[in-house]
Protein backbone atom coordinates (compact mmCIF):
# COMPACT_ATOMS: atom_id res chain seq x y z
CA UNK A 1 0.00 0.00 0.00
CA UNK A 2 1.55 3.22 -1.15
CA UNK A 3 1.57 6.60 1.23
CA UNK A 4 -0.38 9.78 0.54
CA UNK A 5 1.65 12.74 0.37
CA UNK A 6 0.25 13.66 3.45
CA UNK A 7 0.60 10.08 5.36
CA UNK A 8 4.26 10.60 3.94
CA UNK A 9 4.99 14.15 5.33
CA UNK A 10 3.59 12.59 8.80
CA UNK A 11 5.56 9.93 9.31
CA UNK A 12 8.97 11.17 7.55
CA UNK A 13 9.43 13.84 10.66
CA UNK A 14 8.89 11.33 13.64
CA UNK A 15 6.95 11.99 16.57
CA UNK A 16 7.98 15.63 18.02
CA UNK A 17 6.70 17.26 14.40
CA UNK A 18 2.92 15.85 15.56
CA UNK A 19 2.95 18.15 18.54
CA UNK A 20 4.06 21.09 16.68
CA UNK A 21 1.75 23.53 15.21
CA UNK A 22 1.10 23.09 11.69
CA UNK A 23 3.48 25.10 9.58
CA UNK A 24 1.53 28.14 7.77
CA UNK A 25 1.97 28.37 3.99
CA UNK A 26 3.16 32.05 2.65
CA UNK A 27 0.18 33.75 0.98
CA UNK A 28 0.35 33.70 -2.69
CA UNK A 29 0.72 37.20 -4.30
CA UNK A 30 -3.22 37.87 -5.93
CA UNK A 31 -2.98 36.65 -9.74
CA UNK A 32 -4.31 39.34 -12.27
CA UNK A 33 -7.47 38.93 -13.08
CA UNK A 34 -7.92 36.95 -16.57
CA UNK A 35 -9.19 39.29 -19.40
CA UNK A 36 -12.41 38.98 -20.14
CA UNK A 37 -13.59 39.90 -23.71
CA UNK A 38 -17.20 40.86 -24.00
CA UNK A 39 -19.44 39.26 -27.08
CA UNK A 40 -18.33 41.28 -30.05
CA UNK A 41 -21.78 40.58 -31.83
CA UNK A 42 -20.57 42.68 -34.76
CA UNK A 43 -18.30 40.66 -35.55
CA UNK A 44 -20.52 38.24 -35.66
CA UNK A 45 -22.47 39.76 -38.23
CA UNK A 46 -19.18 40.59 -40.44
CA UNK A 47 -18.80 36.97 -40.23
CA UNK A 48 -22.30 36.29 -41.97
CA UNK A 49 -22.09 38.97 -44.54
CA UNK A 50 -18.60 37.74 -45.66
CA UNK A 51 -20.20 34.50 -46.15
CA UNK A 52 -23.23 35.72 -48.49
CA UNK A 53 -20.42 37.41 -50.14
CA UNK A 54 -18.96 34.06 -50.95
CA UNK A 55 -22.37 32.45 -52.10
CA UNK A 56 -23.23 35.37 -53.96
CA UNK A 57 -19.94 34.90 -55.91
CA UNK A 58 -20.68 31.12 -55.84
CA UNK A 59 -24.01 31.81 -57.12
CA UNK A 60 -23.66 34.45 -59.46
CA UNK A 61 -20.55 35.81 -59.76
CA UNK A 62 -19.22 33.24 -62.63
CA UNK A 63 -20.13 34.87 -65.29
CA UNK A 64 -18.46 32.80 -68.01
CA UNK A 65 -18.95 29.52 -66.70
CA UNK A 66 -22.26 27.77 -68.03
CA UNK A 67 -23.37 26.13 -64.65
CA UNK A 68 -25.14 23.06 -64.28
CA UNK A 69 -27.42 24.10 -61.88
CA UNK A 70 -28.72 27.43 -63.76
CA UNK A 71 -28.59 25.62 -67.20
CA UNK A 72 -26.56 28.75 -68.69
CA UNK A 73 -23.86 31.16 -67.22
CA UNK A 74 -24.52 33.38 -64.18
CA UNK A 75 -23.85 36.40 -66.75
CA UNK A 76 -27.43 35.50 -68.72
CA UNK A 77 -29.07 35.09 -65.65
CA UNK A 78 -27.50 38.13 -63.61
CA UNK A 79 -26.90 40.51 -66.37
CA UNK A 80 -26.92 43.54 -63.94
CA UNK A 81 -25.24 41.88 -60.77
CA UNK A 82 -23.05 39.57 -61.79
CA UNK A 83 -20.17 41.63 -62.24
CA UNK A 84 -20.44 42.91 -58.54
CA UNK A 85 -21.29 39.16 -57.43
CA UNK A 86 -17.37 38.34 -59.02
CA UNK A 87 -16.18 40.36 -56.31
CA UNK A 88 -17.86 37.69 -53.62
CA UNK A 89 -15.00 36.06 -53.56
CA UNK A 90 -13.34 38.40 -51.36
CA UNK A 91 -15.16 37.69 -48.39
CA UNK A 92 -12.65 35.15 -48.29
CA UNK A 93 -10.28 37.16 -47.33
CA UNK A 94 -12.56 39.36 -45.23
CA UNK A 95 -13.24 36.18 -43.20
CA UNK A 96 -8.85 35.61 -43.15
CA UNK A 97 -8.92 39.20 -41.11
CA UNK A 98 -11.72 37.87 -38.23
CA UNK A 99 -9.63 34.80 -37.93
CA UNK A 100 -6.46 36.73 -36.93
CA UNK A 101 -8.58 38.54 -34.78
CA UNK A 102 -10.54 35.79 -33.08
CA UNK A 103 -8.02 33.51 -32.61
CA UNK A 104 -5.49 36.31 -31.28
CA UNK A 105 -8.04 36.55 -28.97
CA UNK A 106 -9.20 33.05 -28.09
CA UNK A 107 -5.68 32.02 -27.43
CA UNK A 108 -4.29 34.72 -25.36
CA UNK A 109 -3.72 33.23 -22.14
CA UNK A 110 -4.79 29.45 -22.82
CA UNK A 111 -2.78 26.19 -22.93
CA UNK A 112 -2.22 24.75 -25.97
CA UNK A 113 -4.59 21.89 -24.82
CA UNK A 114 -7.20 24.48 -24.50
CA UNK A 115 -6.57 26.12 -27.43
CA UNK A 116 -6.67 22.82 -29.81
CA UNK A 117 -9.46 21.72 -28.13
CA UNK A 118 -11.39 24.81 -28.63
CA UNK A 119 -10.22 24.72 -32.05
CA UNK A 120 -11.39 20.77 -32.94
CA UNK A 121 -14.72 21.47 -31.28
CA UNK A 122 -15.53 24.84 -33.43
CA UNK A 123 -14.22 23.56 -36.86
CA UNK A 124 -14.74 19.47 -36.91
CA UNK A 125 -18.58 18.45 -35.72
CA UNK A 126 -20.04 20.75 -38.41
CA UNK A 127 -17.35 19.61 -40.97
CA UNK A 128 -18.06 16.14 -40.90
CA UNK A 129 -21.71 16.16 -40.48
CA UNK A 130 -21.46 18.22 -43.77
CA UNK A 131 -19.00 16.22 -45.50
CA UNK A 132 -21.29 12.90 -44.85
CA UNK A 133 -24.48 14.93 -45.98
CA UNK A 134 -22.96 16.24 -49.21
CA UNK A 135 -21.29 12.66 -50.16
CA UNK A 136 -24.78 11.35 -49.36
CA UNK A 137 -26.79 13.49 -51.86
CA UNK A 138 -24.53 13.65 -54.57
CA UNK A 139 -24.68 9.84 -54.62
CA UNK A 140 -28.35 10.09 -55.07
CA UNK A 141 -29.20 9.43 -58.23
CA UNK A 142 -31.39 11.75 -59.25
CA UNK A 143 -28.73 14.60 -58.60
CA UNK A 144 -26.56 15.76 -61.63
CA UNK A 145 -23.58 15.86 -59.83
CA UNK A 146 -20.88 12.93 -59.53
CA UNK A 147 -19.86 12.32 -55.95
CA UNK A 148 -16.28 11.50 -54.95
CA UNK A 149 -14.98 8.05 -54.06
CA UNK A 150 -15.28 6.00 -51.09
CA UNK A 151 -11.64 6.33 -50.47
CA UNK A 152 -11.55 10.12 -51.11
CA UNK A 153 -14.64 10.93 -48.98
CA UNK A 154 -13.30 9.09 -45.68
CA UNK A 155 -9.39 10.93 -46.14
CA UNK A 156 -11.73 14.35 -46.66
CA UNK A 157 -12.61 13.65 -42.82
CA UNK A 158 -9.61 14.65 -41.89
CA UNK A 159 -9.14 17.49 -43.42
CA UNK A 160 -5.91 16.74 -45.49
CA UNK A 161 -7.09 16.01 -48.44
CA UNK A 162 -5.74 18.89 -50.38
CA UNK A 163 -2.12 18.23 -49.07
CA UNK A 164 -2.94 14.19 -49.94
CA UNK A 165 -4.05 15.32 -53.32
CA UNK A 166 -7.80 13.78 -52.99
CA UNK A 167 -10.98 14.55 -54.45
CA UNK A 168 -12.89 17.68 -52.36
CA UNK A 169 -16.14 16.36 -51.27
CA UNK A 170 -16.18 20.66 -50.22
CA UNK A 171 -15.57 22.91 -52.78
CA UNK A 172 -14.70 25.69 -49.69
CA UNK A 173 -12.57 23.45 -47.58
CA UNK A 174 -9.39 24.31 -49.30
CA UNK A 175 -9.91 27.63 -47.09
CA UNK A 176 -10.15 25.27 -43.91
CA UNK A 177 -6.37 23.96 -45.19
CA UNK A 178 -5.42 27.77 -44.49
CA UNK A 179 -7.52 27.75 -41.41
CA UNK A 180 -5.68 25.08 -40.61
CA UNK A 181 -1.87 25.49 -41.03
CA UNK A 182 -2.48 29.11 -39.15
CA UNK A 183 -3.54 27.87 -36.36
CA UNK A 184 -0.88 25.55 -36.21
CA UNK A 185 1.55 28.29 -36.90
CA UNK A 186 -0.01 30.53 -34.06
CA UNK A 187 0.05 27.85 -31.57
CA UNK A 188 3.66 26.75 -31.87
CA UNK A 189 4.75 30.42 -31.87
CA UNK A 190 2.55 32.28 -29.80
CA UNK A 191 -0.31 30.05 -27.84
CA UNK A 192 2.64 27.22 -26.72
CA UNK A 193 5.19 29.46 -24.82
CA UNK A 194 2.38 31.83 -23.86
CA UNK A 195 0.86 34.85 -25.25
CA UNK A 196 2.42 38.36 -24.48
CA UNK A 197 2.31 41.90 -26.73
CA UNK A 198 6.08 41.38 -27.17
CA UNK A 199 5.78 37.77 -28.32
CA UNK A 200 2.81 38.54 -30.69
CA UNK A 201 4.51 41.45 -32.59
CA UNK A 202 7.48 39.30 -33.30
CA UNK A 203 5.39 36.86 -34.72
CA UNK A 204 3.46 39.14 -36.75
CA UNK A 205 7.26 40.38 -37.84
CA UNK A 206 8.66 37.14 -38.28
CA UNK A 207 6.00 35.89 -40.45
CA UNK A 208 5.43 38.83 -42.64
CA UNK A 209 9.38 38.80 -43.65
CA UNK A 210 8.90 35.23 -44.16
CA UNK A 211 5.89 34.97 -45.83
CA UNK A 212 7.31 37.92 -48.44
CA UNK A 213 10.62 36.27 -49.08
CA UNK A 214 8.48 33.15 -49.96
CA UNK A 215 6.46 35.27 -52.09
CA UNK A 216 9.72 36.10 -54.24
CA UNK A 217 11.03 32.76 -54.01
CA UNK A 218 8.02 30.71 -55.27
CA UNK A 219 9.40 27.61 -53.47
CA UNK A 220 6.46 25.59 -53.25
CA UNK A 221 7.00 23.93 -49.76
CA UNK A 222 7.71 27.61 -48.22
CA UNK A 223 4.52 28.69 -49.91
CA UNK A 224 2.64 25.47 -48.50
CA UNK A 225 3.93 26.47 -44.65
CA UNK A 226 3.65 30.16 -44.97
CA UNK A 227 0.60 31.00 -47.06
CA UNK A 228 2.21 34.40 -48.61
CA UNK A 229 -1.17 35.39 -50.68
CA UNK A 230 -3.31 34.54 -47.28
CA UNK A 231 -0.67 35.75 -44.42
CA UNK A 232 -1.52 39.49 -44.60
CA UNK A 233 -4.86 39.15 -44.09
CA UNK A 234 -4.28 36.59 -40.81
CA UNK A 235 -1.40 39.16 -39.72
CA UNK A 236 -3.35 41.94 -40.07
CA UNK A 237 -6.10 40.64 -38.09
CA UNK A 238 -3.76 39.82 -34.84
CA UNK A 239 -2.84 43.57 -35.68
CA UNK A 240 -6.63 44.75 -35.09
CA UNK A 241 -7.03 42.45 -31.94
CA UNK A 242 -3.52 44.47 -30.69
CA UNK A 243 -5.67 47.61 -31.19
CA UNK A 244 -8.60 46.31 -29.84
CA UNK A 245 -6.43 45.39 -26.21
CA UNK A 246 -4.99 49.23 -26.92
CA UNK A 247 -5.80 51.81 -29.53
CA UNK A 248 -2.68 54.11 -29.58
CA UNK A 249 -0.55 51.06 -29.78
CA UNK A 250 1.49 52.13 -32.88
CA UNK A 251 3.26 48.44 -33.22
CA UNK A 252 -0.11 47.00 -33.32
CA UNK A 253 -1.04 50.25 -36.27
CA UNK A 254 1.87 49.47 -38.24
CA UNK A 255 1.23 45.44 -38.44
CA UNK A 256 -2.38 46.95 -39.65
CA UNK A 257 -0.97 48.60 -42.07
CA UNK A 258 1.73 47.03 -43.67
CA UNK A 259 -0.67 44.10 -43.62
CA UNK A 260 -2.95 45.83 -46.21
CA UNK A 261 -0.42 47.05 -48.22
CA UNK A 262 0.49 43.56 -49.22
CA UNK A 263 -3.00 41.99 -48.61
CA UNK A 264 -4.24 44.15 -51.40
CA UNK A 265 -0.74 43.74 -53.83
CA UNK A 266 -1.18 39.86 -53.43
CA UNK A 267 -5.15 39.74 -54.18
CA UNK A 268 -4.65 42.07 -57.15
CA UNK A 269 -1.57 39.73 -58.56
CA UNK A 270 -3.65 36.72 -58.01
CA UNK A 271 -7.61 37.72 -59.42
CA UNK A 272 -7.00 40.73 -61.69
CA UNK A 273 -6.58 40.12 -65.30
CA UNK A 274 -7.16 42.69 -68.66
CA UNK A 275 -11.10 42.06 -69.45
CA UNK A 276 -12.04 39.42 -71.59
CA UNK A 277 -15.76 38.51 -72.54
CA UNK A 278 -14.77 34.71 -72.15
CA UNK A 279 -13.43 34.88 -68.67
CA UNK A 280 -14.76 33.05 -65.71
CA UNK A 281 -15.18 36.18 -64.14
CA UNK A 282 -13.66 39.66 -64.56
CA UNK A 283 -12.70 42.39 -61.04
CA UNK A 284 -11.06 45.56 -61.58
CA UNK A 285 -7.93 46.41 -59.40
CA UNK A 286 -9.53 49.26 -57.89
CA UNK A 287 -12.83 46.88 -56.96
CA UNK A 288 -10.63 44.42 -55.67
CA UNK A 289 -8.34 47.16 -53.29
CA UNK A 290 -11.85 48.94 -52.29
CA UNK A 291 -13.16 45.21 -51.30
CA UNK A 292 -10.05 44.68 -49.69
CA UNK A 293 -10.00 47.97 -47.80
CA UNK A 294 -13.82 47.65 -46.56
CA UNK A 295 -12.74 44.49 -45.02
CA UNK A 296 -10.40 45.67 -43.14
CA UNK A 297 -11.83 48.94 -42.31
CA UNK A 298 -15.19 46.56 -40.87
CA UNK A 299 -12.99 44.50 -38.93
CA UNK A 300 -11.47 48.11 -37.66
CA UNK A 301 -14.67 49.81 -36.48
CA UNK A 302 -15.27 46.71 -34.21
CA UNK A 303 -11.53 46.84 -32.94
CA UNK A 304 -12.29 50.79 -31.97
CA UNK A 305 -15.25 49.73 -30.59
CA UNK A 306 -17.00 52.16 -32.71
CA UNK A 307 -20.05 49.15 -33.83
CA UNK A 308 -20.52 48.26 -30.10
CA UNK A 309 -24.39 50.01 -31.11
CA UNK A 310 -24.81 46.63 -32.99
CA UNK A 311 -25.44 44.74 -29.73
CA UNK A 312 -28.43 42.93 -31.51
CA UNK A 313 -28.90 39.16 -29.94
CA UNK A 314 -29.53 38.06 -33.24
CA UNK A 315 -26.11 38.78 -34.29
CA UNK A 316 -25.28 35.99 -32.36
CA UNK A 317 -27.47 33.52 -33.89
CA UNK A 318 -25.93 35.16 -37.16
CA UNK A 319 -22.53 33.93 -35.93
CA UNK A 320 -23.55 30.65 -34.97
CA UNK A 321 -24.97 29.77 -38.55
CA UNK A 322 -22.16 31.22 -40.19
CA UNK A 323 -19.86 28.23 -40.19
CA UNK A 324 -22.69 25.36 -41.04
CA UNK A 325 -23.89 27.61 -43.72
CA UNK A 326 -20.45 28.30 -45.76
CA UNK A 327 -19.89 24.30 -45.66
CA UNK A 328 -22.96 23.75 -47.38
CA UNK A 329 -24.09 26.48 -49.17
CA UNK A 330 -22.26 25.43 -52.46
CA UNK A 331 -23.08 21.92 -53.24
CA UNK A 332 -25.89 21.65 -52.05
CA UNK A 333 -27.06 25.12 -52.98
CA UNK A 334 -26.13 24.07 -56.50
CA UNK A 335 -29.14 20.75 -56.00
CA UNK A 336 -31.35 23.56 -54.72
CA UNK A 337 -30.92 26.14 -57.79
CA UNK A 338 -31.96 22.89 -60.09
CA UNK A 339 -34.75 22.04 -58.34
CA UNK A 340 -36.26 26.20 -58.30
CA UNK A 341 -35.26 27.21 -61.54
CA UNK A 342 -34.95 24.25 -63.99
CA UNK A 343 -37.52 22.07 -62.33
CA UNK A 344 -40.02 24.91 -61.00
CA UNK A 345 -39.27 27.24 -63.11
CA UNK A 346 -38.66 29.84 -60.93
CA UNK A 347 -37.13 33.37 -62.09
CA UNK A 348 -33.26 34.11 -61.36
CA UNK A 349 -33.40 36.46 -58.52
CA UNK A 350 -36.44 34.31 -56.36
CA UNK A 351 -33.73 31.38 -56.92
CA UNK A 352 -30.72 32.87 -55.47
CA UNK A 353 -33.07 34.55 -52.17
CA UNK A 354 -34.53 31.04 -51.37
CA UNK A 355 -31.61 29.02 -51.90
CA UNK A 356 -30.27 31.03 -49.28
CA UNK A 357 -33.12 31.29 -46.58
CA UNK A 358 -32.45 26.82 -47.34
CA UNK A 359 -28.97 27.57 -46.56
CA UNK A 360 -29.74 29.01 -43.49
CA UNK A 361 -32.21 26.77 -42.37
CA UNK A 362 -30.10 23.94 -43.11
CA UNK A 363 -27.32 25.55 -41.28
CA UNK A 364 -29.59 26.03 -37.91
CA UNK A 365 -30.02 22.41 -38.08
CA UNK A 366 -26.16 21.39 -38.06
CA UNK A 367 -26.03 24.39 -35.48
CA UNK A 368 -28.78 22.74 -33.22
CA UNK A 369 -28.44 19.13 -33.52
CA UNK A 370 -25.16 18.94 -34.31
CA UNK A 371 -22.79 21.57 -32.87
CA UNK A 372 -24.63 22.38 -29.98
CA UNK A 373 -24.23 18.57 -28.41
CA UNK A 374 -21.37 17.81 -30.52
CA UNK A 375 -19.11 21.05 -30.42
CA UNK A 376 -19.08 20.57 -26.00
CA UNK A 377 -18.56 16.80 -26.22
CA UNK A 378 -15.38 17.25 -28.21
CA UNK A 379 -13.98 20.38 -26.35
CA UNK A 380 -14.82 18.59 -22.54
CA UNK A 381 -12.89 14.47 -24.71
CA UNK A 382 -10.17 16.88 -25.69
CA UNK A 383 -9.29 19.25 -22.79
CA UNK A 384 -9.65 16.38 -20.05
CA UNK A 385 -6.31 15.34 -18.56
CA UNK A 386 -5.24 11.59 -19.38
CA UNK A 387 -5.92 9.59 -16.51
CA UNK A 388 -2.02 8.74 -14.55
CA UNK A 389 -0.48 5.52 -15.06
CA UNK A 390 -0.78 3.71 -11.37
CA UNK A 391 2.65 3.68 -9.63
CA UNK A 392 4.83 0.73 -10.15
CA UNK A 393 5.54 -1.31 -7.06
CA UNK A 394 9.01 -1.35 -5.78
CA UNK A 395 10.82 -4.31 -5.95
Amino acid sequence: MYDTPEDTRGTSTGTALRTAPPATAAPRPPQPAKRREPRLRALDGLRLLAALMVAAYHYGGRGGEVSTAWGASARQEFPTLSSWFAYGCLGVQIFFVISGFVICMSGWGRSLTSFFASRASRLLPAYWAAVIIVTAVFALPVVAYKTVSPSDALVNLTMLQQPLGADRVLGVCWTLWAEVRFYALFALCVVLPGATRRRVILFCAGWTLAAVIAQGLNEPLLDLVLMPQYAPFFIGGIGLYLVHRDRKDAYAWGIVVVSWLIGQNVTVQSLWHPPDTNAFSYRSSVGIILVVTLGFAAVAAVALGKLHWANWRWLTVAGALTYPFYLVHEHLGWVVIKVLHQDLGIPSYATALLTVVVMLLLARLLNRYVEDWAAPLVRRKLSSAPAKEPARAKT
